[in-house]
């Protein structure tokens, strides 16, 4: 991994980063939100993982007061397994706690069991159920939460 930098996201990466949405999700972020969140949320901050110059992935954190909220965290399919994720929600998580986040918390797809493994290395643990979550397929979401 001698080769990738973990940064904050510019504008100028939206549309690398939207090519990562693209191919992760089934109903992918517009670039208008992307810009929104980046220019106009003030408790938003996203991050990029680039391996040679290249954006594989991107996270988006929200803090509120004393809590971070896990938007979006996303990785290239060809790029997964090879613990990038793992590198930037680690780096997120120490962003968080920067940013004076005593708790963090997340959805995640019931059916995505890689995802649930990664965040319980990291100490989450499941809350509780969002039913219905997500919008493509009515999926319910587990909600997950650390404190930190």
């Amino acid at each position: 991994m001698s080769d990738t930098i973990i940064r904050q996201m510019r504008v100028e990466d939206i549309d690398q980063v939207m090519q990562v949405e693209a191919v992760s999700f089934g109903t992918p972020w517009t670039k208008d939100i992307f810009v929104n969140e980046l220019k106009e949320n003030p408790y938003a901050v996203y991050f990029v993982i680039e391996k040679s110059g290249t954006v594989i992935g991107y996270c988006g954190l929200w803090v509120i007061i004393d809590e971070a909220q896990i938007t979006n965290i996303a990785i290239l399919p060809e790029h997964r397994g090879k613990k990038y994720g793992q590198a930037l929600f680690h780096f997120v998580i120490n962003q968080a706690v920067a940013l004076g986040a005593k708790q963090l918390s997340l959805e995640v797809r019931v059916s995505n069991l890689p995802a649930q493994n990664m965040y319980k290395k990291f100490g989450l643990v499941p809350g509780g159920i969002r039913k219905n979550y997500y919008t493509d397929n009515f999926e319910d979401a587990l909600v997950m939460w650390v404190k930190l």
